[in-house]
């Protein structure tokens, strides 16, 4: 179908869903490193490609031949610099409901090494605080911690919230069935509901909970009480032996 056609204008529907498919990738793309040092980076790849779409129409030889040469190894740069983003993108897709039940193996290595390292923390009295990211991207806080990319295993988050040890303090983010980063920063909840009743963890997970779908289990280094924070609420005092349970309920939400 030609919606119209000049002498070396040709514009139909094909146009019109390839220019949608584009302007959503980008939009994408731009709402993924919104607030993220990431964008900073965009912004300097947006100039020079202006510069270089300059260079090209005024015929600059000497720069064209320089991006020339440059724009092989730029795409190498990029796929390293941009490593965490393609990770987000890929495991948002995955998190598409059409997807999610080819994931279940995943899920449930998920449910289970929490469930273990909570259940140890508990038990040796050591604080504990998990961020599950779900289909909310959690990479601004992320970025303020420590970037690990580390399998998920029960002894690698009991050993990170070990007393003492330099990543223990913060929390721990888990995308899909990695450790994305330690020792990260959290937003603190302004709700006076929970002001004087618990410290900074509990405080924390209930922050991150208000600004994303993540769930977010705590560790009580006083009490060993295990609680979860999941959409600006907070489940406190679970028992230990309905833990596992309670888990598996909030990640089918």
């Amino acid at each position: 179908m030609t919606f119209f056609e000049l002498d070396f204008i040709k514009f139909g529907l094909k146009d019109v869903v390839d220019i949608l498919i584009v302007g959503f990738i980008i939009y994408q793309i731009l709402k993924l490193v919104r607030g993220t040092r990431s964008a900073q980076i965009i912004i300097g790849l947006t100039l020079i490609a202006g510069l270089a779409s300059v260079a090209f129409w005024f015929q600059l030889e000497g720069l064209t031949w320089l991006f020339s040469i440059l724009a092989p190894f730029g795409l190498i740069v990029l796929v390293i610099v941009f490593q965490p983003e393609v990770r987000g993108v890929l495991a948002q897709m995955g998190q598409h409901r059409f997807l999610r039940r080819f994931f279940s193996v995943q899920q449930r290595k998920t449910i289970e090494e929490v469930s273990r390292a909570v259940l140890r923390l508990a038990e040796l009295s050591y604080g504990g605080l998990i961020v599950i990211e779900r289909t909310t991207g959690l990479r601004n806080f992320a970025e303020s911690g420590k970037d690990l990319n580390a399998d998920l295993s029960a002894e690698l988050l009991v050993t990170l919230f070990t007393p003492y040890t330099p990543l223990h303090d913060g929390a721990v983010i888990v995308s899909a069935d990695h450790i994305t980063a330690a020792a990260a920063s959290l937003p603190l909840t302004t709700n006076l509901r929970y002001r004087k009743l618990f410290g900074m963890r509990h405080k924390a997970a209930i922050g991150v909970s208000e600004v994303s779908d993540a769930i977010v289990v705590v560790v009580s280094e006083e009490t060993s009480q295990i609680s979860i924070a999941y959409n600006g609420l907070l489940d406190a005092d679970i028992p230990k032996t309905d833990f596992r349970e309670k888990l598996t309920e909030y990640m089918g939400r």
